[in-house]
């Protein structure tokens, strides 16, 4: 493990206090914790700093030490033992965490840290000349069967290709990052597998020709919402596996309620999304996966809508 070390002076700040909010937050975390084991709140109030100046710096951890009544050199041990705290001022608009361990390195993290090099820094640790975007290589971040990934500050990045790394980091450039969709980029929902369910698929079988033939399936959950209106099946149906979310079941299952155009989705309601949320009996996917949104994007404009709303191509 590589020495860890305090930025230099010319850089700390000649003190550090929190701001009102954070100020509240942090007496409320120390009431968390049992009488006499105050200071195991030194991880979450460290952090906290972290995220309120961008880094950790001397004054933040001496700062919490006496919020903790607890030596210098204690937090300064946690501190710089923990990888997760950044010791020196990083990219105010993104830092990018790029894992190099052995899945991600088989999957193309190289790749994705020769992206950081070209566009932010040749150097890890340095930011680029507008201080706006830094990188570092780390260790594994617990996403390995979605290899290869990065974290940018609390979120993750999965599935990655070095174009959609450049393209995110151009997005995070321009003050644009609150429209990435952190996760899995390549379509695939968390960390199901890539080329879909081949195990535990009982419960998400097709429904039954006669079913998917005449009346519609019933609810998951009976009562909950109101059944979209539904279409006879047309010549032409839209490829609903398009949407983030939606595999060959899935869209078999739409098919059975009369679901086979975009423009159907994008008009759907909140009842209606609750009742088809029942029916398909994934709850919450149709929120999380934004495919209204998304949905509404390949109604008005097809793929090129799609990439402008989302700033990538559908699935």
């Amino acid at each position: 493990m590589s020495v860890r070390r305090l930025a230099e002076d010319a850089v700390q700040p000649a003190e550090f206090r929190f701001s009102r909010d954070n100020a509240s937050w942090a007496k409320a975390t120390i009431k968390k914790y049992p009488k006499g084991r105050q200071q195991s709140a030194v991880i979450p109030l460290l952090m906290r700093a972290q995220e309120q100046d961008g880094w950790v710096t001397r004054a933040a951890i001496e700062h919490v030490a006496d919020m903790l009544k607890m030596p210098y050199i204690r937090a300064l041990e946690v501190a710089t033992f923990y990888t997760q705290f950044q010791l020196k001022p990083v990219g105010t608009k993104a830092h990018v965490q790029v894992c190099g361990t052995t899945p991600c390195m088989l999957r193309g993290s190289e790749d994705l840290i020769r992206i950081c090099r070209e566009k932010i820094n040749a150097e890890p640790f340095e930011t680029n000349d507008a201080g706006t975007l830094s990188w570092e290589e780390v260790e594994c971040q617990g996403a390995c069967v979605n290899a290869p990934m990065v974290m940018i500050f609390k979120d993750a990045y999965e599935d990655l290709t070095a174009e959609q790394l450049a393209d995110i980091i151009d997005r995070f450039e321009a003050g644009e990052g609150d429209s990435v969709t952190p996760g899995p980029q390549n379509g695939r929902h968390l960390s199901a597998p890539a080329g879909g369910l081949t195990t535990l698929t009982e419960e998400d079988a097709p429904a039954p020709a006669s079913v998917a033939k005449a009346a519609p399936a019933a609810p998951g959950e009976p009562g909950e919402g109101t059944q979209p209106a539904a279409m006879e099946e047309p010549e032409e149906k839209d490829d609903l596996k398009m949407l983030s979310g939606v595999g060959s079941k899935i869209e078999t299952l739409l098919h059975s309620i009369g679901i086979y155009k975009f423009e159907q989705i994008a008009g759907w309601k909140e009842e209606e999304r609750a009742w088809v949320d029942g029916f398909l009996k994934f709850k919450g996917r149709i929120e999380r996966e934004e495919w209204v949104k998304q949905a509404d994007a390949l109604a008005r404009g097809g793929v090129e809508e799609y990439v402008r709303v989302f700033g990538k191509k559908p699935r």
